[in-house]
């Protein structure tokens, strides 16, 4: 559930929290990057899930969403024992090939955005990894869930 006193980027976020703990640390003390991207992975597969897409589903239609560009802006540092909020929203969704995710996550004891980032995906063949037009399920369930058109 949001915490409706977090000024989020765009309405209807789903939200995860994100306990940072001593594996997420770098040499400069602060939150590495490659854990963020981790998070962002962990996120998205949490939406698709929720959305009602499993890996399993992936498997059977023989089709996954695959990351071709990664944006990503690191506003502040995090530390060992900060909590994140962190949101994503589907914010495009062409319907045969590509979808793009917006992430945003908010420090709440500062109540100021840490870090965005906007995740191009596209769809492939698991079998080839060659690009393949997303199948019917996959258009229903993200184009549905799709926050801009």
């Amino acid at each position: 559930m949001s915490n409706p006193t977090l000024n989020w980027m765009l309405d209807n976020p789903y939200v995860q929290q994100w306990h940072i703990d001593e594996t997420h640390i770098d040499h400069y003390q602060h939150v590495n990057n490659v854990a963020y991207l981790s998070q962002l992975e962990s996120l998205a597969w949490a939406h698709s899930n929720a959305l009602g897409l499993q890996f399993a589903d992936y498997q059977a239609l023989n089709r996954g969403m695959v990351i071709k560009r990664h944006e990503l802006n690191y506003h502040l540092p995090t530390h060992l024992g900060d909590t994140l909020e962190c949101a994503t929203w589907i914010v495009h969704c062409d319907s045969k090939l590509t979808l793009k995710r917006q992430f945003q996550f908010i420090c709440p004891k500062r109540n100021k955005t840490v870090f965005d980032a906007i995740t191009t995906f596209v769809c492939v063949s698991l079998d080839t990894g060659a690009p393949k037009r997303m199948p019917k399920q996959f258009v229903d369930v993200y184009g549905k869930a799709c926050e801009q058109q």
